[in-house]
């Protein structure tokens, strides 16, 4: 580079204008597909983004160990929960060990149409980024094709969908985390055991209603569809599906419920029936959040190792800014059950009655 007048002079590059000439797109539609927007026809991305490559347009340079400290961002859902605080501290202490900085976001902004706004994926460039870590968050395809095209290597914690081949991720063991919440209540004796699920669209949730039907069909159970209910994660929303299954005719003596926040409505709900747990109604959780523990009383649970699960997509993180593949895409730490006061057999005469 030199400079002359003050102004910096670099090699010339294609711009972008020469890139839309060269796909037959507006610039304004070459410039969607570089801000990783969501609004343009797939035919017409793929001619863009294929122009790009032959032009060679803003390609991200790889991690340069040797520049330290390297800006790692980190995506949350949201800030105010105790799974973030979680996920926070294990990247945290794990960015420490690897001389790295982290920037925290609640994801992309979102406008009243739920597309992310725009000019959020550019920030990750403007700061210096060199890698990104999503936790629980809807990556779109355009957003896939932003990340690849300028070389920002990312890693997906507990992804909310099945990620494209290829891409990196880590979470916990959902299905056996299921088998073993069911296997538990069996054992205690329960026969009608109900489960509120999460949201029906999300990878996790599904994996761990699968583990709970495996579990009753390995004890020869009866699987009942009225006993399999889906709260999206949402409190209030769990404590109403209890009540819906409390009107059942033949209500369950025993309920998995698929996240510890979803498990405190649920204490609402049978407090409201005026009933109690255990003796009346067992009750097991997901997550091991500090929630599990506030409840009366101290929640069952399935733990799932958050903060290790963190630490795991930094570590995997670094290896991708060096330009090393791990062996396989999909990373998952195992689930345990932390038994505590809210699980007990059945009462000899169910009184869960409306």
């Amino acid at each position: 580079m030199v400079r002359a007048g003050g102004t910096s002079v670099a090699a010339a590059g294609p711009t972008l204008a020469v890139v839309a000439r060269e796909a037959g797109v507006s610039v304004p539609t070459a410039s969607k597909v570089v801000n990783g927007r969501d609004d343009v026809a797939p035919e017409t991305r793929r001619r863009v983004t294929e122009a790009l490559e032959r032009l060679g347009y803003v390609r991200r340079p790889r991690f340069d160990a040797t520049k330290a400290p390297a800006l790692i961002d980190l995506v949350v859902q949201a800030l105010d929960s105790s799974w973030s605080g979680a996920v926070l501290h294990g990247v945290e202490e794990a960015a420490y060990e690897a001389g790295l900085e982290i920037v925290v976001s609640a994801g992309p902004a979102r406008t009243r149409a739920g597309r992310p706004e725009r000019g959020w994926l550019d920030k990750l460039t403007a700061r210096g980024s060199s890698g990104v870590l999503f936790n629980l968050a809807e990556v779109t395809q355009a957003q896939y094709a932003w990340l690849g095209h300028h070389r920002i290597p990312y890693v997906l914690i507990d992804p909310v969908h099945e990620p494209p081949a290829g891409v990196v991720s880590v979470g916990a063991a959902n299905w056996q985390g299921g088998v073993t919440a069911a296997e538990h209540l069996i054992a205690l004796g329960h026969e009608r055991i109900a489960v509120i699920a999460g949201n029906r669209r999300r990878m996790c949730s599904g994996a761990r209603v699968a583990g709970y039907r495996s579990a009753l069909a390995s004890a020869g159970l009866r699987h009942r569809g009225e006993y399999i209910r889906h709260a999206g994660f949402d409190e209030d929303t769990a404590r109403h599906r209890m009540h819906e299954l409390l009107d059942l005719p033949e209500p369950p003596t025993a309920v998995f419920v698929c996240s510890d926040r979803m498990a405190l409505g649920v204490y609402a709900a049978l407090a409201e029936r005026g009933l109690r747990v255990p003796a009346d109604i067992s009750v097991v959780g997901f997550d091991d959040l500090p929630e599990a523990r506030w409840g009366t009383p101290a929640l069952t649970t399935v733990r799932q190792p958050l903060s290790e699960m963190a630490a795991t997509a930094l570590r995997l993180l670094v290896r991708l800014m060096h330009g090393d593949r791990p062996e396989g895409t999909r990373t998952e730490l195992s689930t345990r059950l932390v038994v505590r006061a809210s699980t007990a057999a059945p009462p000899a005469r169910s009184a869960v009655r409306g």
